[in-house]
């Protein structure tokens, strides 16, 4: 019989900010023990649950989680106490209970997921397995293709670039490792083109570079001159994470590094010009979250070139996502456990996306910790895509590094998901081919 849960213990710590987050430890009867760190996106969707912050101009500028730390040692840690931890669904559901709003407002999404995901890591440490092995069984081999934000602007970086991410995609490679080998490589190229145009190489939130450069298409020309340059064509392509509901203000999209405005149409033929000239895989959140008619057209229009994967507008929720599904809106979904709150939320999520045909793609967010949950949860999942920044800042590399370890260990078992997993992609599919 397993061990049942025993204590919840809770504190303030740093993201990669400099903000303050939630730390949760679950403790079991047996002394085993999980650690789960939570994070915290900069460009965040309205539809999101809820993070638990003080409100306490004098602390943190009122970004303080101490009330959230309490939620756990207090209300959460009588009502869970005893609760046997290898029944995930029953904890969640009890956690969503305690809490009793719809965007887990009350308690706050922070706690409610620091606490689901600490007693997953405990009772995996009390079953003497491997986090991916004991959430995904043995079915857990599969390593995602990386997608790593190289050059950053929008919410992620001060700089003249609108769109938010561009991303590296290197699923030519032949293994996970082989994968971060090619990303690097044409990362640090990227970092040598830069300085020798003058441009800066400082950081973004994630680790990209965010230069001032004079459009969002030169960003796309820059990182296929730095792709080119270090021998990695045709392995290594892009994708894009635009952001726009950052960007979106009475009907129109403002891109003011390119001093310009666009509506909906000029938007999506903007992508169909990037899409026709560039190696482009996937567009996510190519429009703003209640672009709903907006969606569909652009599902319409470029749904069978290119991966559209909807973030802001599903904020990994299965309603908004069945949502999506029954009026054909993108076909990915992106998975972002803190936009629901729970470990049991998010896998329904993953199997929504999965039962109507859409792929899904894990992601971190801008604030982040050295807590690794979701390579492992990457690989439980067989999710096949994963973006965690760039490889750069320790707190993104930390994923990157857990997911070669467990490359490692599953030794010839490992599978390494490739241009398989980008079959929405018109160019990818024609790659997997060659």
């Amino acid at each position: 019989m397993s061990s049942k849960i025993h204590d919840l213990r809770a504190r303030e710590i740093l993201d990669s900010r400099g903000n303050p987050t939630l730390e949760v430890d679950a403790i079991l009867e047996s002394g085993a023990h999980g650690r789960a760190a939570v994070p915290a996106g900069a460009s965040t969707g309205r539809y999101e649950a809820v993070e638990r912050r003080d409100g306490d101009p004098r602390r943190f500028g009122g970004k303080g989680v101490l009330d959230a730390a309490l939620a756990v040692e207090s209300e959460i840690r009588a009502d869970v106490k005893g609760l046997d931890p290898e029944d995930q669904r029953a904890l969640d559901d009890r956690l969503i209970a305690l809490d009793d709003t719809p965007n887990k407002s009350r308690l706050g999404a922070n706690a409610l997921l620091g606490v689901s995901l600490a007693v997953a890591k405990a009772a995996a440490a009390d079953a003497r397995v491997p986090l991916y092995r004991w959430l995904g069984g043995e079915q857990a081999t599969l390593l995602p293709v990386p997608m790593l934000n190289v050059i950053n602007g929008g919410a992620h970086a001060q700089n003249s670039i609108d769109l938010q991410e561009f991303m590296l995609v290197p699923a030519g490679a032949n293994s996970f490792a082989e994968a971060m080998r090619l990303a690097a490589e044409t990362y640090q190229t990227l970092k040598v083109l830069l300085q020798e145009r003058g441009l800066s190489t400082g950081v973004g939130d994630e680790g990209g570079f965010a230069p001032n450069l004079p459009s969002n298409e030169a960003a796309i020309v820059t990182i296929l001159d730095a792709i080119e340059r270090a021998g990695h064509r045709g392995k290594v392509v892009l994708a894009l994470d635009p952001a726009p509901s950052g960007l979106f203000s009475a009907g129109r999209y403002k891109l003011a590094g390119e001093q310009r405005e666009l509506d909906t149409e000029a938007m999506i033929e903007m992508y169909e010009d990037f899409v026709a000239r560039f190696p482009i895989v996937m567009i996510e959140d190519g429009l703003a979250e209640d672009e709903w008619g907006g969606w569909r057209t652009l599902t319409e229009r470029l749904g069978n070139l290119v991966e559209l994967v909807g973030d802001d507008i599903f904020v990994t929720n299965v309603e908004r996502i069945q949502r999506g599904i029954d009026e054909k809106v993108a076909n990915a979904v992106l998975i972002k456990p803190n936009q629901i709150g729970t470990l049991s939320e998010t896998l329904d999520a993953i199997d929504l996306a999965r039962s109507a045909g859409y792929r899904t793609v894990l992601s971190h967010r801008s604030g982040e910790t050295e807590d690794t949950t979701i390579s492992d949860l990457a690989v439980a999942t067989r999710i096949g895509q994963m973006k965690t920044g760039a490889p750069c800042r320790s707190e993104r590399v930390a994923k990157y590094n857990q997911l070669i370890r467990i490359e490692e260990e599953l030794a010839d078992e490992a599978e390494f998901a490739g241009w398989d997993v980008l079959a929405g992609s018109e160019y990818a599919r024609a790659l997997r081919s060659v």
